[in-house]
């Protein structure tokens, strides 16, 4: 059992001992009974309120944070480092070096990981350089990769211009590749989308998923091959350009029913809901039909990602409540816990958003503890869920764990 998996009443327990104190001594020093310390350290008494948790810290001369088991936590606020991707992005003398695609290629995937892991202080050391590797390289193919990485990492960190940049550069970097082109056009979305320009994003996403699949969504009358359990492709990558949609292998698929479920958060955000209704569906269709890729596209495409995206959808429409009804299924799906732990993180800071629409504020607390749980840089980097904290922690009492997080990112609770 790792210290995060041990309950507070039983950390609590082990340092009174350590500390050389009795039952009876902790809680004359907390003015308390004895009983009420041994119902903590059993676990009958929940410590619900961080106020509690650091007088019982401030008693055993700890941090509340090691009561909490966060002796680790991730460092708050955006990472240092932005200025070096911005120098890199304007960097225009790069010389030409020796292809070394091979390479090039593993520290594209490592970024990628490193990206999906939620890794995004370590992310910012890293792109500077793999910016100008792959800006100097004839790879258009990780060109374009590289860009998408950085762009979304800036949206992540708050900088969502100087994201549409970066994917306005793997846009010009895809050249006449439909495929390049369309995976371009999610980084493209997704930095409109955080500057609040969902009509300029919804005509992006639209053109470029209308190119590569038909409307209505029909891939065909059969499954789009590709065994997505084992994450295997039985054939390789098809780079084929025709217009005909026999021609897209599932992985371009997945590329195409990401654009529409963009497409439909950025219509939701225009406020044409049934437009995003019908997006959803047509995203759907696809995920219904994939039977498994590679997702060489790192699009995290699927019918569970379409399930979330209903959510959000619901929730911009103002059916918060049956949108909540249904997240708090989808979350329990093992599908759920095969997606990136950024996917998963950036969607349970959504979820807040959701549960605060309604009034229900623990169950935002609930939601940002869990995404902190499951991608600290998630909550503790980005300004969107620095704000969502605030507007949690101004319940009173806060709930424990957002009380802490309010701590943890500098907000005054």
């Amino acid at each position: 059992m790792t210290n995060d998996d041990i309950p507070i009443g039983r950390r609590v327990a082990r340092w009174r001992v350590r500390r050389s104190m009795t039952q009876q001594m902790l809680a004359d020093r907390l003015r308390r009974s004895k009983s009420w310390v041994d119902k903590v350290e059993r676990g009958v008494r929940a410590l619900d309120r961080y106020s509690v948790i650091q007088e019982l810290a401030h008693v055993l001369r700890v941090d509340p944070e090691v009561l909490l088991g966060q002796q680790r936590p991730t460092p708050a606020g955006p990472p240092d480092g932005v200025d070096d991707i911005r120098a890199a992005l304007a960097r225009y003398d790069t010389p030409q070096a020796p292809e070394q695609t091979e390479e090039l290629r593993r520290q594209v995937g490592h970024a990628w990981l490193t990206y999906q892991h939620a890794h995004y202080g370590q992310l910012v050391r890293i792109l500077p350089g793999l910016l100008d590797t792959a800006q100097a390289a004839r790879s258009p193919e990780l060109l374009v990769q590289t860009y998408r990485i950085t762009s979304s990492l800036l949206v992540k960190l708050g900088e969502a211009d100087l994201g549409w940049l970066a994917a306005d550069r793997a846009m010009s970097a895809a050249g006449d590749d439909p495929i390049l082109a369309a995976t371009a056009a999610i980084s493209v979305a997704q930095a409109l989308r955080a500057s609040h320009r969902d009509h300029l994003a919804l005509t992006a996403t639209l053109t470029a998923a209308n190119r590569i699949t038909p409307t209505p969504a029909r891939p065909c009358d059969h499954e789009i091959d590709g065994p997505v359990g084992d994450q295997t492709d039985r054939q390789p990558h098809d780079r084929r350009s025709g217009s005909g949609s026999g021609s897209r292998s599932a992985g371009e698929w997945a590329v195409g029913g990401t654009l529409l479920v963009q497409a439909a958060l950025a219509a939701a955000g225009c406020g044409e809901h049934r437009r995003a209704d019908e997006l959803t569906d047509r995203a759907a269709g696809i995920a219904a039909r994939l039977r498994g890729y590679d997702d060489q596209h790192r699009t995290s495409f699927g019918p569970i990602a379409v399930e979330l995206a209903w959510v959000l959808v619901a929730t911009q429409r103002g059916d918060a409540v049956d949108a909540l009804q249904r997240h708090s299924t989808v979350v329990r799906r093992k599908a759920w816990q095969r997606l990136p732990a950024e996917y998963r993180g950036a969607y349970l800071v959504d979820a807040a958003r959701a549960y605060l629409q309604v009034g229900d504020v623990r169950g935002a607390a609930r939601a940002l503890v869990d995404a902190d749980s499951v991608a600290p840089a998630e909550v503790r980097c980005r300004p969107l869920a620095r704000t969502v904290i605030a507007d949690v922690a101004r319940a009173q009492p806060a709930p424990a764990g957002v009380a802490r997080l309010a701590t943890l990112v500098g907000l005054t609770r």
